[in-house]
């Protein structure tokens, strides 16, 4: 299967900056990382918006981070539920920590790669 031919960001910072679907992805950056502080609620309310959004992104510079974005709130969803599971055990808690680094690192390198105009 070829490889997706995407549009290359256009190199001029400040109308990068005004692509509205780049800044739809930060705004879905900013609701996965409140979602820690807001007991997930807007990494729902995130992953929504991937999906919703996502025919409109297809084909564009934007479309790898709202896969990148999509992906992360699963891997989370499924290894906190693992976590949360195995928390009598003791394993849990350090399953919890292990995502929360992995939750940080996707959502900062998705973060600033989006800065950057390039995939994450």
């Amino acid at each position: 299967m070829a490889e997706p031919e995407y549009i290359p960001a256009n190199s001029e910072p400040t109308e990068r900056r005004a692509d509205p679907a780049r800044n739809l992805a930060v705004v879905v950056y900013i609701l996965q990382a409140l979602s820690f502080f807001l007991g997930g609620v807007t990494g729902l309310v995130a992953v929504i918006i991937n999906y919703i959004k996502l025919d409109e992104v297809r084909g564009t510079w934007v479309e790898p981070h709202f896969r990148w974005q999509i992906r992360t709130f699963w891997f989370g969803l499924l290894w906190t539920v693992i976590s949360i599971v195995t928390i009598p055990i003791l394993i849990g808690w350090f399953i919890l920590l292990g995502i929360s680094i992995w939750l940080i690192y996707r959502i900062v390198r998705g973060a600033l790669a989006l800065n950057d105009g390039k995939a994450p």
